[in-house]
């Protein structure tokens, strides 16, 4: 539905609640051009009076004497200047706030909409596109609120104001000076069709754009180390090139507008001047009436030209607006459940689950098992068996195709999100850190932990050495993502983050894969410690990172090979067996 709808309609539909505002600001730009047609009309009452002194238009009024004509004329003159001013600040004000508040409440609303979409959505978009839409999409709809909106306003106000006083003083001329009107706005119309097509091309190319550039910026060391700077120049080159023929071809159809609006109102102008004239001299028109229709043709038909640029504006704006409210509008997936998970216990269990990414072959297929209250599982297999998919499924970033999961006998997806989130802790092999300090990336798994319980959390995950080594200990800014810190430094912080959120559930997905084996070593001990009274599950590449587990599950094709402990499964000699032999370099016999 809301795709057959106007961008503008959708717009407004948006900012609703801003009514009242949008309702002000447009009833200030209008007296404000009100105000502002005045001039000609007191330069026509002024030429009146030099010409008819005592008999002039003021005359009839009871003031026979010019120079108190004058005087009065002076006097509304102030009064209309002081007016326009006032009605000018008040509608900048106005619309100008209302633009910003408007940008910032869509960009948040896009963006907390976005956060709760379900991770399969993520995965088809690209980073680039989206900033693109959160940025410059947003910026363009808060241009034309900040200028656009008020220039078709007052555009419309001066039509109105300028043909009915023309036709009040010169029904006669005023037809020729409306003639080319309906021409142009018709014109502009057809102009807004066309060239609407011509700006999605160009927000779709900014988006690619965007998206290339974001890739290679963070992708800035496998550039490098393949000597490929020249080649993602070229990319960026082509990408920036179809950027500017998108914006060439909508350049060339805009800037064709105004000369031909200037050649409707050539026409108009000199049809009023002479035809005015002529009337004049005949002494069908007052001199004053006729300085005052030539004076409001050009203040009627002169702001045309920026027709052009004003529809621009509109509708580069409403090609953003789509965007930005596709976006909006678009499902969320992942519908959340109602119950709360209260004093959890940890028991999970996994019924018959199917899934399949889209477009791929089957990932888990009709895989069961469960994992009681405070055990410790270790989970292990080929690349592609399924492993992460098993986290990412109990952490509801995916819903299977078939089956259930349960949290001590609830349905995952009767719970609310917030529920089964925050008592799941995860830390993942790619970690994610945040701009800013050690203290507050840790914190960030608790934001009401006090120093002391940061400091605790950062020595089980074996993080307090090289966090005193640090410039400002606690305080050392680690850059975007951490760049600042070894690949380890990061994982103990994103261990010692998960530590600090004390959650029930721990799932460590790869989460020693970027250390050594001193490190590892000691985060086994961590791991052990705070596993402790804790539901577990363990994702390993690193076979001695869950040699020690209750019990260990081995993937393979999606479905469960092996099941036990790791002396038992030695013992079997299946696929755990000889992956330990490998990493361990001992033979199967031996």
């Amino acid at each position: 539905m809301s795709e057959r709808r106007h961008p503008l309609r959708r717009l407004l539909s948006h900012l609703k609640h801003h009514q009242f505002t949008v309702l002000l600001a447009s009833l200030c730009s209008i007296l404000n051009k009100f105000w502002d047609l005045a001039p000609p009309i007191l330069i026509g009452m002024a030429i009146d009076v030099v010409v008819q002194r005592e008999e002039s238009f003021l005359a009839n009024y009871g003031y026979p004497d010019p120079n108190d004509q004058f005087l009065i004329l002076v006097a509304i003159t102030v009064v209309i200047w002081v007016l326009e001013s006032l009605f000018e600040y008040w509608w900048g004000i106005l619309w100008r706030n209302l633009a910003q508040t408007a940008q910032h409440e869509l960009r948040i609303d896009t963006y907390n909409h976005i956060q709760n979409l379900e991770m399969q959505w993520f995965s088809e978009q690209s980073t680039g596109g989206l900033m693109s839409i959160l940025n410059d999409d947003v910026n363009q709809l808060e241009r034309f609120l900040d200028q656009g909106a008020n220039d078709l306003l007052q555009l419309a106000t001066t039509i109105t104001v300028v043909g009915s006083i023309m036709f009040i003083l010169a029904p006669e001329v005023a037809l020729l000076a409306v003639i080319p009107v309906p021409i142009i706005v018709i014109g502009s119309f057809i102009f807004q069709r066309r060239i609407g097509v011509r700006y999605k091309k160009v927000r779709e190319e900014v988006g690619e754009l965007n998206s290339l550039l974001n890739n290679n910026l963070q992708g800035i060391t496998t550039i490098k180390s393949f000597t490929a700077e020249d080649r993602e120049s070229e990319r960026v080159n082509l990408a920036s090139q179809s950027y500017r023929n998108a914006n060439r071809d909508a350049i060339r159809l805009s800037a064709s507008f105004v000369p031909l609006i200037r050649m409707a109102i050539l026409f108009a102008f000199t049809a009023n001047m002479l035809v005015g004239g002529w009337m004049a001299l005949d002494g069908e028109l007052d001199v004053g009436a006729y300085a005052i229709i030539v004076f409001i043709t050009q203040r009627l038909l002169w702001p045309l030209t920026r027709l052009g640029q004003t529809f621009d504006l509109y509708q580069r704006a409403m090609a953003s607006t789509t965007r930005v409210l596709d976006l909006v509008d678009t499902e969320i997936g992942i519908v959340e459940g109602h119950e709360e998970l209260n004093n959890v216990q940890g028991n999970i269990q996994f019924n018959n689950i199917k899934f399949t990414y889209p477009e791929r072959e089957s990932v888990l297929d009709d895989i069961s098992f469960n994992i009681k209250a405070g055990e410790t599982v270790g989970l292990v297999g080929s690349t592609g068996s399924g492993k992460t998919t098993i986290t990412r499924l109990l952490m509801r970033f995916h819903d299977p195709l078939s089956g259930s999961l349960e949290i001590d006998g609830i349905n995952i997806k009767d719970l609310k999100l917030n529920s089964l989130r925050s008592s799941i802790s995860l830390v993942s092999q790619n970690t994610t850190l945040f701009p800013g300090t050690v203290k507050e990336n840790i914190a960030y798994g608790n934001p009401d932990s006090n120093e002391e319980q940061i400091r605790y959390a950062a020595g089980i995950a074996e993080a307090s050495f090289f966090i005193s080594e640090l410039p400002e200990d606690m305080d050392t800014n680690i850059g975007e993502d951490g760049h600042k810190l070894s690949g380890g430094q990061r994982q103990r912080l994103a261990i010692a983050r998960a530590v600090l959120k004390d959650a029930p559930i721990l799932i460590l997905d790869e989460a020693t894969s970027n250390v050594d084996n001193e490190t590892e070593a000691a985060l086994q001990r961590s791991i052990e410690k705070i596993s402790v009274d804790r539901t577990t599950l363990i994702i390993a590449h690193r076979l001695s990172t869950i040699r020690n587990a209750d019990r260990i599950i081995v993937l393979d094709s999606g479905s469960i090979s092996e099941e036990g402990t790791h002396e038992e499964l030695i013992s079997n000699h299946g696929i755990y067996s000889r992956l330990w032999a490998v990493q361990t370099g001992e033979s199967e016999n031996e």
